[in-house]
């Protein structure tokens, strides 16, 4: 999930203009109040709100907090009556945030009742719509996941960038994708992890820098791997009622996984606990990351460091696989201006605004017509952003989970991810560990 390195870039508060709670809070009694996480993305949308407020005379009071602050902040906002009036919100929150009549339905408010939703990317608007049929988000832009590589590690170690391109994988020897990776291994030793005497319990250099379990998503972890299984996470989606950890394909894919550790080609999930993986990449610790479309600007942007994208591998069903995932802006249910509000979500998620984030060449936005801008721009900066795009020319995505009860189920599934990942037990346990999360749709 975006949780992880984007919490890093943003652990200190930065507040722009004022910081306060929805509808003024402790900030101007006129100005909306707005929050997000993401601070490569913070510039593009201060320009968005200058903008907006040159058209419309609507003052907006701009805070950008890191991962956890955010939602710990935004979570006491709610309670004590002082969330921001809009805010960034994610996929796995806000079906929460639904149930709990936190967030304003923009069908009931004219600005982002009117707007036309096929503008943005397939699929994108609908992942904003809950099971009342209403609509509490408008998309601001999308993601996949790809493989960052260092190019001279790669070169070091017999291969090109078209082999990268061409690799395989499969649950039972790990294809050639573990071919590589182990080949890129390099214990303290100098000898590589496809070579006799390589130890795994004194690795210098990772084939594949990995923080580890991905609680119950794995998004940027596993999940690529074992949806080109033919599994998937729920029985549907959106608002799937029955999840499948205990599918053999699963089970045998997250075994193959946590072999990774014991083989030395993947670092053990302790050592990665509260480290920056984009970090240890650049320091040289490991060979691959891969990574959602979201971290390229930091990636493409170490010093020193020559690096290149390639996409996740074919497997089983014979095609690749990355989740699709997208953020949106919503509305507080307790702000004092629902129509200023709106017309700031509509600002935010319009051609206008998306146009200003695809040329800050951070994320891809979630208006088509920005789609080729943002390409571009990537390409301006000399980053080739077809492995991620590849995904949804060929069609090779799948959705990031939707369901109730998303915050008591990673309760469940990421200590239960850990013990497998950890190698205290093995991925058979994880049936014991849906049948808890099934037990809270009965």
């Amino acid at each position: 999930m975006r949780a992880s390195a984007l919490g890093l870039l943003g652990a200190a508060t930065l507040t722009l203009t004022a910081c306060g709670g929805g509808g003024g809070g402790n900030g101007s009694s006129d100005a909306l109040d707005y929050w997000l996480w993401d601070a490569n993305q913070l510039p593009a949308y201060e320009q968005c709100a200058a903008d907006f407020t040159e058209s419309t005379g609507i003052d907006v009071n701009i805070t950008q907090l890191g991962w956890d602050d955010y939602w710990s902040s935004l979570t006491n906002g709610f309670v004590a009556g002082t969330a921001p009036d809009v805010f960034t919100n994610h996929l796995s929150r806000y079906p929460e945030f639904v149930a709990n009549s936190q967030l304003l339905s923009l069908d009931d408010v004219e600005a982002t009742a009117s707007v036309d939703t096929s503008i943005y990317n397939e699929g994108l608007a609908e992942l904003w719509v809950a099971q009342d049929g209403k609509r509490y988000g408008l998309p601001k832009d999308w993601d996949t996941v790809a493989m960052f590589y260092n190019e001279q590690m790669i070169a070091d170690a017999g291969y090109s960038a078209e082999d990268l391109e061409n690799l395989t994988w499969n649950p039972d020897d790990g294809g050639t994708y573990e071919e590589l990776i182990a080949r890129l291994s390099v214990d303290q030793n100098g000898v590589r992890g496809d070579e006799d005497g390589f130890d795994p319990n004194n690795v210098a250099v990772y084939g594949l820098g990995l923080p580890g379990a991905g609680e119950g998503h794995g998004q940027t972890e596993w999940s690529y791997f074992t949806a080109t299984t033919g599994w998937t996470h729920t029985d549907e989606n959106p608002w799937g009622t029955h999840y499948n950890y205990d599918d053999p394909n699963f089970q045998q894919s997250m075994d193959w996984y946590a072999s990774l550790v014991d083989k030395g080609y993947m670092p053990p999930l302790e050592t990665t606990v509260g480290a920056s993986m984009p970090d240890t990449f650049a320091a040289g610790k490991s060979a691959i990351n891969v990574n959602g479309s979201w971290m390229i600007g930091q990636y493409t942007g170490y010093e020193g460091v020559d690096v290149s994208i390639a996409p996740t591998p074919v497997g089983p069903t014979g095609e690749r696989a990355s989740m699709f995932n997208g953020l949106a802006d919503s509305i507080y249910a307790g702000t004092d201006q629902p129509e200023e509000a709106a017309q700031l979500v509509a600002y935010l998620g319009s051609a206008d605004c998306q146009s200003v984030v695809a040329e800050a060449a951070v994320v891809f936005p979630a208006v088509s017509s920005a789609m080729d801008q943002a390409t571009a721009a990537f390409a301006d900066n000399g980053v080739d952003v077809s492995a991620f795009t590849t995904h949804v020319e060929d069609g090779t995505t799948f959705m990031f989970p939707i369901t109730d009860h998303a915050a008591q189920i990673d309760g469940i599934m990421a200590p239960a991810m850990d013990a497998v990942v950890s190698g205290k037990t093995p991925a058979s346990s994880l049936t014991e560990a849906n049948e808890k999360v099934n037990a809270l749709f009965e």
